[in-house]
């Protein structure tokens, strides 16, 4: 094996080395890696006869299922560029990834293709494999004579361009190159503590953070149950029926995770080992009931698509109610193949405790982001990957989270971090959820707001109120109380506060 590795490397082995063995469960069927392997160097022939080289843009627009890991396989084995969109976008928000990726290869569901039709007006001319519906090209690729010979493919090829979310202004292409995502794969095998004899369950969209966790499996020759939406009750009957043990989920999905297992009298947990979550902060105290209902099988994860997945991890020994200095309310150490330091605007070291911007380097960081010089030198600087991340260092290296640079409110010129207000009002009784945002006032220059979904029908904003004053000092406590059903969230699972400014701003706050 090279030591300049490329992502293929790690994974078209462990295709052959445990062949036999069952790889992904989606729409009610087995797939063997095996079968994984045939399948996707039939699909790498397709590809390559449409003139798909090493770090040729390849668009996903597909749901969870097999089509995707196929997909994904086929690409790695070209050493091609995965652009992979997520379903939730619009039809526009598609087309402009299409367009600034410069796609060459759209694999696309077929009730998507306006997506793709749209960016060829503004001047995208991806070929397209159109999965299912009367053009379905999927079945046609995959009749192919399979791959023998992979190509050559240099290790500084891109492997990937990742779209970031775009909750303030365009999305940026994250660029990676073919050895960081090598390196990348190799730190999700320390890091996720993931074994063969592990059954993975993926419910989030597999362009984000489960992606990743699918390769990892694939590598390790796990099996993996794919999803292609969280329905609690289904996860529930996974445990219990296909003894899954390794979940991924995000705080919103636990909480309803933990309302689902209280109310099922006599569920079984016994098989479940991981629960890996992430993407936002966690209630320390639904952490504490998560703990006390299945154990210690909680880990987190903490990083972004610039590092993707593991900067930070919180391990399982590190999830204990005794433990002093707030372990729970921290999102780790930083892990094996990573540093963090949290540094002053002046990029001096913050002091342990000072709150700073969280940075970090990792042979993992992108390279920059697609075609915008501007932004890839403001975000990569001395060799630090600068996260937009508020938070601190602990004495003894614990990293904890006190808002993003964009979000943080000033309000009569004195900081207020959402996460802390958020964290005490996620504690009043008669709160089932919260999330916390800055809007524009006259007086304060940002007024403090708190979106709340209750409990209960008793719950009221003046309630909420009152019982924040005994909680909070004067300048951290909201101005407005906005009571909600659901809160908004972006296409990977985090609230996104930039349409609940909205909903203050043009008036619709009820």
């Amino acid at each position: 094996m090279s030591p300049d590795l490329l992502l293929r490397d790690l994974l078209v082995p462990a295709l052959s080395r445990h062949a036999a063995r069952p790889a992904v469960v989606a729409d009610g069927r087995t797939w063997t890696f095996a079968e994984l392997d045939d399948a996707a160097r039939r699909l790498a022939a397709d590809l390559q006869a449409r003139d798909v080289r090493a770090g040729t843009p390849v668009a996903l627009i597909l749901p969870n299922g097999v089509e995707y890991v196929v997909a994904d396989l086929a690409i790695a084995m070209l050493g091609a560029a995965k652009v992979p969109l997520n379903l939730m976008l619009s039809d526009d928000e598609q087309a402009y990834i299409l367009t600034d990726s410069q796609a060459a290869v759209c694999v696309v569901r077929h009730d998507r293709e306006a997506s793709v039709d749209l960016a060829r007006t503004r001047g995208c001319d991806a070929d397209t494999i159109v999965v299912g519906g009367p053009g379905d090209g999927w079945a046609a690729a995959l009749d192919r004579e399979p791959l023998t010979e992979l190509p050559p493919v240099p290790a500084d090829a891109r492997a990937l361009i990742m779209y970031t979310g775009g909750t303030t202004g365009l999305p940026k292409g994250v660029v990676h190159q073919q050895r960081g995502l090598a390196m990348n794969l190799l730190s999700h095998l320390v890091e996720m503590e993931l074994t063969a004899e592990d059954v993975l369950l993926l419910t989030s969209p597999l362009p984000h953070s489960a992606g990743f966790l699918l390769q990892t499996a694939l590598a390790k020759g796990a099996a993996t149950f794919v999803e292609d939406r969280f329905d609690v009750d289904e996860v529930l009957d996974r445990i219990e029926r296909d003894q899954v043990s390794y979940l991924f989920l995000v705080p919103t999905m636990i909480y309803r995770l933990l309302d689902a297992v209280v109310a099922r009298e006599g569920f079984d947990a016994s098989s479940l080992r991981t629960i890996l979550y992430g993407a936002a902060p966690i209630t320390p105290d639904r952490l504490e009931q998560g703990l006390a209902l299945f154990g210690p099988v909680f880990v987190q994860l903490y990083a972004q698509s610039e590092a993707p997945n593991f900067l930070t991890r919180l391990r399982r020994d590190d999830h204990r109610t005794d433990a002093g200095g707030g372990l729970l309310t921290s999102c780790g150490q930083s892990v094996l193949m990573a540093e963090v330091r949290v540094v002053r605007d002046d990029g001096s070291p913050c002091a342990p405790n000072e709150v700073g911007e969280v940075t970090a380097r990792s042979p993992y960081t992108m390279v920059g982001y697609l075609d915008r010089p501007v932004e890839t030198a403001e975000a990569l600087r001395d060799g630090w990957l600068h996260t937009g991340d508020l938070g601190f260092l602990s004495v003894d290296g614990y990293l904890h989270l006190v808002d993003r640079k964009k979000d943080m409110i000033i309000t009569g010129g004195l900081n207020v971090y959402s996460s802390e207000v958020e964290q005490v009002l996620a504690r009043l009784d008669g709160v089932k959820s919260v999330a916390v945002a800055g809007v524009p006032h006259p007086d304060w220059g940002e007024a403090v707001v708190a979106f709340v979904i209750p409990a209960d029908d008793g719950v009221t904003a003046e309630s909420i109120l009152a019982a924040a004053r005994d909680e909070l000092s004067t300048y951290k406590r909201p101005k407005q109380v906005v009571l909600v059903d659901t809160l908004p969230t972006t296409a990977v699972g985090k609230v996104d506060k930039k349409a609940l400014r909205a909903r203050v701003r043009n008036g619709d706050a009820s």
